[in-house]
């Protein structure tokens, strides 16, 4: 199965030096034909087949054309089936290792799914597993990752689970190869889905040896750590070459449970992305829009992975809400990704026919919005730089300024991608640089050439600061670095256009700030009170902070230098941590600033999300009003779908609109142009709306 925890491992240009200078092979510069080469289908599921070895009757109740028969009545046209799990059994004839084929399996289980399939066109790409092998663990212990102080890494022996981490280095190394050549040859392969392909700080003898060769001081974390992610990678680029030296027209990707800014070096060993982002199994609902806003620019195609379950992989007789499947699925046809919903086969090898309506109701909606969806691409004002580009190779928390940008920005309805430093910058008219972007030379140079072609830059806290953090090195920003704030909670007042949301009082800002000087010519927005006092334990007044003392803290807390803007706390993090509606509010003031003409306006609450697609023959406005709920203590649901009316949209484009409709229904929506831009009402918005401005 896909990873059931989440292990966001990222990677840096120290990374992509280690790779040119220690393994030889160039970072990716571009994507070759073969990403293009196998169109996705919109229509997935990815079946889930773990299943103990001392489990009896495996497949004893599989009817393949039962089989077959669900799988197409639920409008699934791919699904992807198991060749071998992470108990490390093989579920068909293997004549390589007999000795994993499930023992209590009597039937040639995979070989039957995919012919059934075949029959009714429904593509089957084929599972394995790679650093989970339960079996593995048990006969080559030999062959576990170890950590620094040399203990084997994973599930203890004593505890439930088949979580050992195999080193892909030793011996298995050779064992998946010939196990991989086995599987072309005993059934057809459409595909391969590589499962939990990650850098491991192994340390093995083998990796040991590797390190000493590479000039890696094992002591070292980071450099080991980045030594991994490059050797990961060039056995990504090895293994699909292997796969497409037996076959070339077959699908190939690696699964590590987030795709980001470490996988642009090596993108090339894949033939597309799968987004793994189950909302309820511990991604949440943010996950799936920062990785896609972010893939779509990289152009291979992308599948959003969602699943049935109520909680995550494993998660037996369960369902998720209809209303919430129906939402993760359109949130991927917004965001131009294909859909593939999770699912886990019981070991009689019989699907659950509760399961198939649900996901056929969900792919029943999918298939007709298709042709509003093929090949549209996003329509943005505003590219937001990563701050996952910069953090540690290995870390496997995303920083909090990610999911703050992409959460205030949606509810903002601000049309935006998410870029890393490689990215091309043109055709986007702001950018954001949320807390933390360290800027070098190159960097630099590319964001004030940006804006001297008339785009304009919004950063935040350490933005814009070398990658020492010594010196601000933007000089768009206006600003010098004085320091660390002096005072930590400060206030603002919001004033003039930021403050036209806002009461004219202290609001405060929890996370604490850099002290900067406004160079000659910016502008101080808006100023900083200081509290009576810093917290400590001499001076605390209250619960939590010390008040507004009325006084000025002597420092800007927003500094204007022209379009450019610039905020001295992390106000994304802050916004991730606890959502104050006063930092939102300053924020959209400065982008209506920056955008006093956005590309699309919606009218509602800040529930309402909004995207704008382009087509050949038309734009494509998606409008989607879903409401996550936190109902329990560890996951959020949507049960219920709230519906909105008369909700006003207006879009900027640049093609002359002939008339709009929605879709697929049809009905034409009366609009006017003024001001340069179309106007339109939908009367009544339901989960999901497509609108199509047909040019």
């Amino acid at each position: 199965m896909p990873t059931t925890r989440r292990n966001f491992l990222a990677g840096s240009a120290a990374a992509a030096s280690l790779l040119q200078a220690q393994s030889g092979a160039p970072a990716d510069a571009s994507v070759p034909p073969l990403n293009q080469m196998l169109p996705l289908r919109f229509r997935q599921v990815h079946l889930d087949f773990h299943t103990s070895e001392q489990i009896e009757g495996i497949g004893a109740a599989f009817d393949p054309e039962q089989f077959a028969a669900a799988v197409e009545k639920a409008r699934v046209n791919s699904i992807t089936c198991f060749a071998r799990c992470h108990h490390g059994m093989i579920y068909y004839d293997t004549k390589t290792n007999p000795e994993r084929r499930h023992p209590h399996m009597k039937r040639n289980l995979l070989k039957e799914q995919i012919e059934a399939c075949h029959k009714r066109n429904i593509r089957v790409p084929i599972y394995t597993t790679v650093q989970w092998d339960y079996y593995s663990s048990v006969h080559n212990p030999e062959w576990w990752v170890l950590d620094e102080k040399g203990q084997p890494t994973g599930t203890p022996i004593n505890e439930p689970g088949f979580y050992r981490n195999m080193c892909v280095f030793t011996g298995y190394g050779e064992f998946l190869k010939a196990h991989v050549k086995d599987l072309f040859d005993a059934v057809p392969v459409d595909g391969v889905f590589f499962d939990i392909v990650q850098p491991r700080d192994c340390h093995c003898a083998v990796c040991r040896v590797a390190m000493r060769k590479a000039g890696v001081d094992p002591r070292n974390e980071e450099r080991r750590r980045a030594f991994a992610v490059e050797r990961i990678n060039q056995w990504k680029r090895d293994t699909t070459a292997f796969v497409h030296g037996i076959n070339k027209n077959v699908s190939v990707f690696y699964n590590a449970g987030h795709i980001g800014p470490r996988h642009r070096p090596v993108q090339s060993a894949y033939t597309h992305f799968e987004l793994e982002s189950l909302p309820s199994g511990g991604w949440g609902y943010l996950d799936f829009p920062l990785k896609q806003r972010y893939v779509r620019k990289l152009g291979i195609e992308a599948l959003g992975m969602t699943g049935k379950f109520h909680t995550s992989w494993g998660d037996f007789h369960s369902l998720k809400n209809q209303a919430a499947l129906d939402f993760e699925c359109s949130l991927m046809l917004a965001l131009g990704a294909k859909c593939s919903i999770g699912d886990q086969l019981h070991p009689s090898g019989r699907l659950d026919a509760a399961t198939y309506e649900l996901i056929g109701h969900t792919f029943a909606q999918v298939e007709k919005k298709e042709p509003w969806c093929v090949d549209a691409k996003p329509v943005s004002d505003v590219g937001v730089l990563n701050p996952e580009e910069f953090i540690t190779p290995g870390s496997r928390a995303l920083p909090a300024a990610c999911w703050g940008a992409v959460r205030m920005l949606t509810e903002l309805r601000v049309q935006f991608d998410v870029l890393d430093s490689k990215s091309d910058f043109a055709g986007y008219r702001v950018l954001v640089l949320p807390d933390r972007i360290p800027v070098n030379e190159a960097l630099a140079a590319k964001l004030e050439a940006f804006v001297q072609k008339g785009g304009a830059l919004l950063a935040s806290y350490e933005s814009g600061l070398d990658p020492k953090g010594e010196r601000f090195v933007l000089p768009s920003l206006g600003v010098d670095l004085v320091g660390d704030a002096p005072f930590s909670p400060d206030f603002l007042v919001p004033r003039g256009a930021f403050g036209v949301e806002l009461p004219q009082t202290e609001m405060v800002m929890y996370l604490k700030g850099k002290q900067v000087k406004p160079r000659p010519g910016a502008i101080v927005e808006v100023d900083v009170r200081a509290p009576y006092f810093n917290r400590t334990a001499d001076h605390f007044c209250s619960h939590r902070h010390t008040p507004s003392s009325g006084k000025p803290a002597g420092y800007p807390g927003i500094v204007g230098n022209g379009r450019n803007i610039y905020f001295m706390h992390p106000v994304f993090e802050q916004y991730q941590v606890n959502a104050p509606r006063w930092v939102k509010a300053m924020v959209g003031a400065a982008l209506r600033r920056q955008l006093p003409d956005p590309v699309l306006r919606a009218e509602g609450p800040s529930t309402l999300m909004a995207m704008l697609n382009e087509q050949p023959s038309r734009y494509v406005v998606h409008l989607l009003h879903s409401i996550p709920e936190r109902r329990g203590q560890t996951l959020d649901v949507i049960e219920d779908v709230i519906p909105l009316h008369e909700v006003k949209v207006s879009a900027k484009v640049a093609r002359a609109v002939k008339r709009v409709v929605t879709a697929p229904e049809g009905a034409v929506l009366a609009h006017t142009v003024r001001d340069g831009r179309v106007h339109f009402t939908l009367p009544r918005l339901e989960g999901h709306q497509m609108i199509a401005l047909e040019v």
